[in-house]
């Protein structure tokens, strides 16, 4: 397709789409600002960690081991890995039961690609249609389209970034009419990402920035203006890792200058732990760790 083309159809999109969609990300965005009990509710600050970084996949006691550690308010459950996943419907039911039985909330979810596809394969739209309903049935407002190297698209070719446009232009409205956006997690730069996002046009259709994997695939002079660069409007959620390391020691980011660069665009979501440990208890020892140093750089949400 080209790229004319695109244009004339996102403009169609936005024409008849938008309205319902704002409105759906809107009320998405209001489930996951209401506070949680104890620090977090002090804070104002949206902390969640991925259950693959708890070593908890497949696990419901993830949810009641996240509900212990003083101002982690949300976990971010694999869709498609692990055993049961969300793929099945009583596990879904379950992880809801146990989210509301602890008071954590399921911000998002990732591996949304079933064994075998990525976002170019054939059977990448039926992944993401499953995955949009597990996120819908458990009020996930985001859910993380991975795509890295030789799976991420040549933003200078339309034969390249062509196809992956039209799968997030079909998939966009069933995602907003559930309050889910999908966020876009890859190996592009900044200005890549922004490109892309703009292609498509659409509210549902952001980044989920990780300033560390920007580090990690080149962009290292860029993870940090970057965040200005794609603004709040274009950034979902944020994920937070430092290697195997507290966030606090030195490493690829300057985790207070970025956190400084998200308060200045006014980006008020959640941050999601993406961190490396030997242990689940090594995780829960080290998030309290970085929980305080968290609470201590995060510009606090207005009001």
């Amino acid at each position: 397709m080209h790229e004319l083309q695109i244009l004339t159809r996102r403009r169609f999109l936005r024409s008849t789409a938008v309205a319902s969609a704002a409105a759906g990300v809107g009320g998405t965005l209001g489930r996951l600002a209401k506070a949680e009990p104890g620090e977090a509710r002090r804070t104002g600050l949206k902390i969640g960690i991925r259950a693959a970084s708890m070593k908890m996949v497949g696990d419901f006691d993830v949810i009641k081991t996240a509900a212990g550690i003083p101002g982690i308010r949300g976990v971010e459950l694999q869709a498609a890995h692990g055993t049961p996943n969300l793929r099945d419907p009583d596990a879904v039911r379950r992880y809801r039961q146990e989210a509301r039985r602890w008071g954590i909330e399921i911000p998002s979810l990732a591996g949304v690609w079933d064994r075998g596809v990525h976002i170019n394969s054939p059977g990448a739209a039926d992944s993401l249609l499953k995955s949009i309903r597990a996120a819908e049935s458990l009020s996930a407002g985001v859910i993380l389209l991975a795509f890295f190297r030789r799976h991420a698209p040549d933003m200078a070719r339309e034969e390249s970034y062509g196809p992956v446009v039209d799968l997030l232009l079909a998939t966009a409205e069933r995602a907003s009419r559930a309050g889910v956006v999908m966020g876009l997690e890859n190996s592009l730069g900044p200005a890549d990402n922004k490109r892309l996002v703009d292609l498509v046009d659409h509210p549902a259709v952001r980044v989920y920035y990780d300033p560390h994997n920007m580090a990690h695939y080149g962009h290292a002079d860029q993870a940090i203006s970057g965040i200005k660069l794609l603004g709040r409007e274009r950034i979902c959620m944020v994920h937070v890792k430092n290697g195997e390391k507290l966030i606090e020691e030195p490493g690829p980011i300057d985790w207070p200058a970025a956190f400084r660069a998200f308060g200045d665009v006014e980006y008020d979501g959640w941050y999601i732990y993406e961190t490396a440990h030997a242990s689940t208890e090594d995780c829960i020892r080290d998030t309290r760790k970085d929980n305080a140093f968290l609470q201590q750089h995060v510009p606090t949400p207005a009001g």
